[in-house]
Order: C-alpha cells, then structure tokens, then sequence
C-alpha cells in the first residue's frame, strides 16, 4: 500500500471503534491474530511501549489464545506518538464503552475485544476490514497488506533491515527482504505500466 492509501484507510476509519486497532496495524505491522490478543497489560502507556506476546487464533472450530509464534515474535517495541496518542483515546473509549455494557461486559484485558469484552473473532476483524476498505474505495487491500507497508515503508526510509526484521519479529532478516522486494517488484511495475502507456 502506498501511503497515500494507509491515509485513505484510516481516515476511513476514524470514529470506528477498531480505528485504533487499524493505527497500531498501520504503524506497528502486527499480525491479525496479534492484534485482536493484544492486552493492556501488554501496553505501557507511560513507557511509550507494547510487548507482542499473544495471538488469538481459532483452531478445529474453537478461539484459542496462544502464545507468540516464536521467541522472536514476543518483542517490546516502541509506540509512535500517533499510536501512543490513539491509544490513550482508544482506552478512555472502552472505559466508557465497559461502564455502558456492565451487565454484559466480560473483561479479558484485550486492547480490542468483541463489543462484550470477549476475544475477537479474527474472521469478525476481517469482515469489519473489508467494510473499511469498502468505504474507504480501496477493494483489493487486505488486513495484511499493512504489515507489508510498515517493512516496506521502514526499508524505503534507510532503517537498517535488521532493525526493520526487529520490528516485524521475523525469524529470518531474508524474510523481511523478501517482503520488500516483493513490494518493491509492485512499484516497478506499476512505473513500468505508465511507461507502457506512453509508448503504446
């Protein structure tokens, strides 16, 4: 996704109750199954930083929450402001959003549960996305597709691909590459095509 796309996407979504969850997929580059486990004891507000240490994820029919894939998966990772910053809107938010739904309200200490507390469908986030695309005339973008534009976005600034792997907690810094050549293949061909046009 270009960035002019990113911003499309989450002015799309502002005033959602999952713009948060889309700013921290956009500027973080988590994971599907990260983002709807993401807890707030995994968030320091105050530090400025979010640990990845579980995912949730339905297996043989049942939402089960698991640990990171890998060692390299659980990172402490730094917030931008504008993550920090929507963050601490987001958790003012789901406190009123919590004080309203009492009866129903389940607490599991998720930064984005379901609309009684619970875990997330994936597949609910999913259908939620492909509304925001939707709304935001991006049809063929998917959820995923940002966390590609955070490593290929980080790549393009110079940060070092090491670092860039640390913050995808790739297991492989080939990976990371990979991603990005991939990405990068995208912007050669759509040059490539007004080229094409020209001469044609």
């Amino acid at each position: 996704m270009s960035v002019d796309q990113v911003r499309k996407l989450l002015a799309a979504s502002a005033g959602h109750r999952l713009h948060a969850l889309y700013v921290v997929a956009a500027t973080m580059g988590l994971r599907r199954g990260e983002l709807v486990g993401l807890r707030w004891s995994d968030v320091d507000l105050d530090e400025g930083i979010l640990r990845v240490q579980q995912t949730v994820q339905r297996v043989a029919g049942k939402l089960h929450i698991l640990d990171a894939k890998t060692e390299g998966s659980e990172a402490v990772l730094p917030l931008p402001e504008v993550t920090w910053l929507t963050l601490l809107e987001h958790q003012e938010r789901q406190q009123a959003e919590r004080a309203a739904l009492a009866d129903v309200w389940e607490d599991h200490d998720l930064v984005f549960p379901s609309e009684r507390g619970t875990p997330m469908e994936p597949t609910n986030l999913s259908r939620s996305f492909a509304r925001l695309r939707h709304v935001a005339g991006l049809p063929g973008v998917r959820l995923h597709d940002l966390r590609h534009t955070v490593v290929s976005l980080l790549m393009e600034l110079g940060v070092p691909p090491h670092v860039v792997q640390a913050i995808a907690r790739h297991a492989d810094v080939k990976v990371t590459l990979k991603v990005y050549a991939h990405a990068n293949l995208d912007a050669m061909r759509q040059a490539l095509g007004k080229l094409d046009g020209r001469l044609s």
